[in-house]
């Protein structure tokens, strides 16, 4: 219910499109009922005329709450023809032609509203997801997220628009039609009406059944997607060690399961049907036992038998319609669980109320006993104490999951410390704005990101008020302007997915691009030059050394030869400082730096794995 509610108040700036929807459909189901009375005034007057004896068009024998029979007469202008064939003919021809037209107003009102509802619940979504933390990101796989944000969503959007049409158009014709029979004889309507909870009751219970199944159907086409994903943009890996195999299984035994969960909800989904069909032929039959012996002691009329019988088989239509969009409500119901399962996810980076500005760096930066830890997790880092005065240039260096990174990350609170502070000028990182925090830190990561765009658009993301001039100088600074005007529309080309039309080299120097162009007076390099080959890291070095004057700078380096300079390198082992210093201290300590250090620049031969350990096994003789 609480779901109901939620998307309820997301369709409230469309109430009115909604509102207008409900009395065109209120007005649809009312002309069936008209136009049940009408068929059998067809029985009673236009094909047995001699039955009336008058030029009256009797619709009802009894008006409820009046007593008295309702003609048609009364309903039409003076001026239409009496004629009883005349009458009933425009009469017919009207409510259909309102009937048509209120059906078509409605339904395009109800569809307009449901997807308006829906595209605002889906921009909603984007909206929480971007702003989520990265630990966000860390605990839920990309490919379930897209999932839930495509085919959830889409599954709301069905059951919001077209199944909602159809379930004001089918409840209010079945509204009408107990109307209509019950005004027709009230006693007999009662005796039907009594079995109807026979199928209500079951069809809420599979309801219930569909709505889990199809939150586990989602779950089993998300790991589909999740192996699509990994396998398109691991392909290179996958035929490296030709695994195409394994994978192709692990895509089958995927699609089984979804192919499992699909037919466990069509079996479901299908039990409403059978048992509407069932009650519908027992009504009937009854009917057809009980009328003859009505009209033939004068309680019935032909017409009016057949009015009745016509809206009884009516009445199958919605009956058998509502448990399928009842299932189908449900189904969105299950994915709109999913989708406010994720925008309710606890936000573990937020601003807090009275933020300051953070207007540049006057002083340093701080880690005062900083500790992190992934929720449930152990802790990745331990009593880090670390001080970076304006204009210094600190080096983390380790090796691989010491924490290097995870440290960095801390400073723009892409994740908050579990323990501890992290200071810029004394002030704590929480008690700054997100926005003006990162606005003073430019960022180039280890894993480079580069979307579908041009390369100016890529260059100048974050900066989009920058020109022409300042983005190829830039690209100039990073050594990326002499093969960027030798793509095919220079800095007009687009890049393609994840910059793949790019090399690695090249793309690094785009992303390198990209944070001097944000000129922010603090910078992290988080192995900001690990692609680029020898000749281009040289001249990349040289370019960041002419950025990095009078700035404060955070660099991330397995490569030790590229931090030789740095104020001061920090040595983390185990997500703890082991050692800090400079590059000349840290080698003259001989410890944790040394030996890296020795590991990169010793002698290959001393260094080299036995032959026996390098070489394949010998193959067999070719027949």
């Amino acid at each position: 219910m609480r779901e109901w509610m939620r998307l309820a108040r997301l369709a409230g700036r469309y109430w009115l499109h909604l509102a207008l929807a409900i009395l065109l459909m209120a007005a649809v189901g009312a002309s069936m009922g008209v136009l049940v009375l009408l068929f059998g005034a067809v029985i009673q007057t236009v094909l047995a005329p001699h039955a009336n004896g008058h030029h009256k068009v009797m619709l009802l024998p009894h008006l409820p709450f009046f007593g008295r029979p309702l003609y048609l007469n009364t309903l039409l202008p003076g001026w239409i023809s009496h004629n009883p064939a005349s009458m009933v003919a425009i009469a017919m021809i009207v409510t259909i032609a309102f009937k048509g037209l209120c059906q078509y107003l409605g339904t395009y009102l109800v569809n307009y509203g449901g997807y308006g509802l829906v595209t605002d619940l889906r921009n909603h979504f984007y909206e929480k997801l971007i702003y989520k933390s990265a630990s966000f990101f860390h605990k839920h796989s990309t490919p379930k997220l897209i999932s839930t944000a495509i085919n959830d969503i889409n599954r709301i959007q069905t059951g919001l628009s077209n199944n909602l049409a159809d379930a004001l158009r089918q409840g209010f014709t079945l509204l009408f039609l107990v109307a209509t029979i019950l005004a027709i004889n009230w006693q007999m309507s009662l005796v039907l009406l009594l079995a109807a909870p026979v199928v209500v009751i079951p069809s809420a219970r599979i309801g219930r059944l569909v709505r889990r199944t199809t939150r586990r159907g989602l779950d089993e086409l998300a790991d589909v997607q999740h192996i699509l994903h990994e396998t398109l943009t691991g392909n290179r890996v996958v035929k490296a060690f030709n695994m195409e195999w394994r994978e192709i299984q692990r895509f089958r035994d995927a699609a089984m399961r979804l192919l499992r969960q699909n037919l466990r909800y069509i079996q479901q989904q299908n039990l409403s049907s059978p048992l509407m069909e069932f009650f519908a032929v027992g009504l009937m039959a009854l009917y057809v036992l009980y009328v003859r012996s009505l009209i033939n002691h004068g309680y019935m009329t032909n017409g009016t038998a057949v009015a009745f019988f016509i809206a009884l088989t009516q009445l199958y239509q919605p009956l058998r319609r509502l448990p399928g969009i009842y299932n189908h409500f449900q189904q969105a119901l299950g994915s709109a669980q999913r989708v406010f399962e994720f925008m309710d996810a606890r936000q573990d980076v937020v601003e807090r109320e009275g933020a300051r500005r953070l207007r540049g760096l006057r002083q340093s930066i701080r880690f005062d006993q900083v500790e992190f830890a992934y929720e449930g997790e152990e802790p990745l880092l331990r009593d880090i104490n670390l001080e970076i005065a304006r204009g210094q240039v600190l080096a983390l260096v380790g090796a691989s999951g010491a924490g290097k990174s995870t440290l960095a990350n801390l400073l723009p609170r892409f994740f908050d410390v579990s323990g501890g502070r992290v200071l810029v000028d004394g002030v704590d990182v929480r008690d700054l704005t997100l926005r003006s925090l990162r606005d003073q830190i430019a960022y180039v990561a280890q894993d480079t990101i580069l979307f579908n765009d041009t390369v100016a658009a890529n260059i100048a993301y974050g900066a989009a008020a920058a020109g022409e001039a300042r983005i190829q100088a830039a690209a100039s600074a990073a050594l990326a302007h002499d093969f960027i005007l030798a793509l095919p529309q220079g800095y007009a080309t687009r890049l393609g997915e994840r910059g793949l039309r790019l090399s690695g080299g090249e793309r690094q120097r785009i992303a390198i691009a990209r944070a001097l162009l944000k000129n922010a007076p603090i910078l992290i390099l988080d192995e900001a030059t690990s692609a680029l080959d020898t000749e281009s890291e040289m001249l990349v070095q040289r370019a960041l050394g002419n950025l990095m004057l009078n700035r404060t700078v955070l660099v991330i380096a397995h490569r030790l030869a590229t931090i030789r300079r740095a104020d001061c390198i920090v040595v983390l082992e185990k997500g703890r400082i082991v050692e800090q210093g400079t590059h000349d201290e840290l080698l003259a300590s001989s410890g944790r730096y040394r030996q890296l250090y020795d590991l990169q620049f010793a002698d290959s031969e001393d260094t080299a794995l036995p032959v026996s350990t390098l070489a394949p096994e010998p193959a067999p003789p070719i027949a």
